[in-house]
């Protein structure tokens, strides 16, 4: 990755999309992040989830995620359209 992971790193699932969440923690190592995904808590995320990373920002690659994860990415934005 050309810029390191921080905590507080905005989370996405697409460059130009609203944000899902944020980097919580990079665990021990540097193989983990712990991310806050929007009405759905804390998940960890192995790095190798990771799409890019640039800006502050920290986009994730879909296809490497759990089901949970994906589930949650869901739910992110619910509260705020809630018709």
């Amino acid at each position: 990755m050309a810029e390191s992971i921080q905590e507080g790193d905005m989370v996405f699932v697409a460059d130009g999309e609203d944000g899902i969440g944020s980097v919580r923690r990079v665990l021990a190592g540097g193989d983990v992040l712990v991310v806050y995904i929007e009405n759905g808590g804390d998940f960890e995320i192995p790095l190798g989830a990771v799409r890019a990373v640039h800006s502050g920002k920290v986009v994730l690659n879909l296809d490497h995620l759990p089901t949970p994860v994906l589930e949650a990415i869901g739910y992110a934005r619910k509260s705020e359209y809630p018709h």
